[in-house]
């Protein structure tokens, strides 16, 4: 029996694909702006940034505002925040140091009646009254003032003293007089913060407002540690001109007030006078023997040390300190 034939399946004939053409897009070109119109819009722009700048720019408070309070603290950033009550001590309870008074007393009465008047500077021992004078000094002068004419007292940081020109022309535009006050003033190393001070004392071209003087206390005379002054007659080429360069800051101000540390005597008279303005009731000879062996335990006699005492013995005895 014969076997019939297989039949074998032959493959379609493979046709060559047909690529097709790829479409190319084309780009619309861009419709054109008016010819006015790229300048408007960088002028609304430029608009837009001047408001924004203006309103998150520092602003300081308007002249009229220092009514409000008579002592300020100001800020690197343009701010016067008022001080509603302001730390000091009667002028009376100041003792040992009646010839410094008397001095600032008299030249901040010239300032505040438009007189001519020095800015001050008040160096010495620690703890002697320099800070205390300025505030209560200001304080005794605007007893018998009217409100538009009292001193205002401006306190500024040592850290703060770059940003003096910013406030001085704040202050310029002022009808009020101000004192500026700078406490612990003093430079050390590398520092060159003192160059915009001596540029407002003097020297500057608008130089310091006629409304305005400044107030300074310091431990240091020349307001420089005396290594660095001794460093710098050691390293520089002209010894000479790099030390007057410093010291001469100190003389911008017209007026210096040495003080010095206090006797026992006058030691005892501020605890007493301290004691007799307080209410603060006790033997003479027992207060007398308790202050001079705390001040010998403090290693030191002034009058923070009187204080200081006076405090401790009114928490003894149970007695409120009230001005």
């Amino acid at each position: 029996m014969s076997r019939k034939p297989r039949k074998t399946a032959t493959a379609a004939p493979v046709r060559p694909a047909v690529r097709k053409p790829q479409q190319v897009a084309t780009k619309r070109p861009a419709a054109k702006s008016p010819a006015g119109d790229t300048p408007e819009r960088i002028a609304r722009a430029l608009e837009a940034i001047a408001l924004h700048l203006s309103a998150t720019a520092p602003h300081g408070p308007a002249p009229h505002s220092f009514g409000n309070a008579e002592a300020f603290v100001w800020h690197p950033d343009g701010r016067l925040t008022e001080v509603a009550r302001v730390s000091r001590v009667d002028l009376g309870l100041l003792k040992g140091i009646d010839r410094m008074r008397d001095i600032l007393i008299e030249n901040t009465e010239r300032f505040a009646d438009g007189l001519p008047a020095n800015n001050a500077l008040l160096w010495g021992a620690r703890g002697m009254g320099k800070s205390s004078l300025v505030k209560a000094v200001h304080a005794d002068i605007n007893v018998s003032r009217k409100p538009a004419d009292r001193l205002k007292l401006i306190e500024i940081h040592r850290e703060d003293i770059e940003s003096l020109p910013p406030l001085m022309d704040l202050l310029r535009a002022s009808d009020f007089r101000f004192i500026v006050f700078c406490d612990d003033l003093s430079f050390d190393g590398n520092d060159a913060s003192y160059k915009s001070l001596k540029a407002v004392l003097e020297g500057g071209i608008e130089g310091r407002p006629d409304n305005v003087i400044l107030y300074a206390t310091s431990n240091r005379r020349h307001l420089l540690a005396r290594e660095m002054i001794e460093n710098e007659r050691s390293t520089a080429i002209n010894p000479g001109e790099a030390v007057e360069e410093k010291v001469s800051l100190s003389d911008r101000f017209g007026l210096w007030l040495g003080f010095h540390r206090c006797s026992q005597d006058e030691y005892l008279a501020m605890v007493k006078g301290y004691c007799g303005y307080f209410g603060i009731k006790l033997a003479e000879d027992e207060l007398e023997r308790e202050a001079l062996e705390w001040s010998t335990t403090r290693g030191s006699r002034s009058g923070r040390v009187a204080w200081q005492f006076t405090q401790e013995l009114a928490g003894r005895l149970g007695v409120r300190l009230k001005s």
